[in-house]
């Protein structure tokens, strides 16, 4: 696997070399780099090329869904995982703005972490369960820009795309297969289809990828 340079932004000495210790002998990993702060991440941005952030929200002066806003205009390529003890319905929504890839609770098992940076580096997204129902239901209500690159990127099928859309109304695995006359085998193929094309774990995380990228609409 390619080596992916990491910055970590956490104020907590602790915290930080844990996570440079669980994170330093991986395959994927190349230089690690160290932020207390926002001020101290842009610098190090700016003089680096950094290709992941695990950026935790308690920051100082500058909280961690502002830094997450900056960079992700400035450097629109870097893959951004927040990393929290923080559940709180305005952050999670101002993450969700922001564009993260992906937010985990900072009780994460190492191993979990290793393979969702390595997931989110191939372009997944992921979300704690413990607020995925709170985005599901704050991207409802957000206006998206529309990509018609990301809408295509991922090879849904035509009936992928109307099940997606019954997913994203709130119907479960029958109720899908009513509303689109298909039996309920038929809807669980197309269902997993989808969960492996869109890289995301269940329903859930597919219904947020598909409002945060517009991926059922026109």
């Amino acid at each position: 696997m390619e080596k992916s340079n990491i910055l970590i932004v956490e104020d907590h000495a602790l915290t930080r070399f844990a996570l440079l210790t669980s994170l330093k002998d991986e395959d994927f990993t190349g230089e690690i780099f160290e932020a207390e702060n926002a001020n101290q991440a842009y610098k190090i941005l700016d003089e680096n090329k950094i290709d992941i952030v695990l950026m935790d929200l308690g920051l100082p002066v500058i909280d961690g869904v502002e830094a997450s806003c900056f960079i992700r205009k400035k450097y629109p390529d870097i893959k951004i995982i927040v990393i929290t003890s923080h559940n709180e319905e305005k952050e999670v929504e101002g993450c969700l703005k922001a564009g993260i890839n992906a937010y985990c609770s900072k009780d994460i098992e190492p191993n979990k972490l290793i393979s969702l940076i390595k997931d989110v580096l191939d372009g997944a997204m992921w979300f704690d369960p413990s607020v995925s129902e709170v985005i599901l239901q704050k991207t409802a209500g957000l206006k998206f820009e529309k990509n018609e690159e990301t809408q295509n990127k991922y090879n849904l099928t035509t009936k992928e795309l109307k099940v997606l859309s019954l997913l994203v109304e709130g119907n479960s695995n029958l109720e899908i297969a009513k509303k689109m006359k298909i039996s309920i085998n038929t809807t669980k193929v197309h269902m997993c289809a989808i969960l492996q094309k869109l890289s995301v774990d269940d329903r859930t995380q597919a219904a947020i990828k598909a409002l945060r990228e517009n991926l059922i609409n026109g």
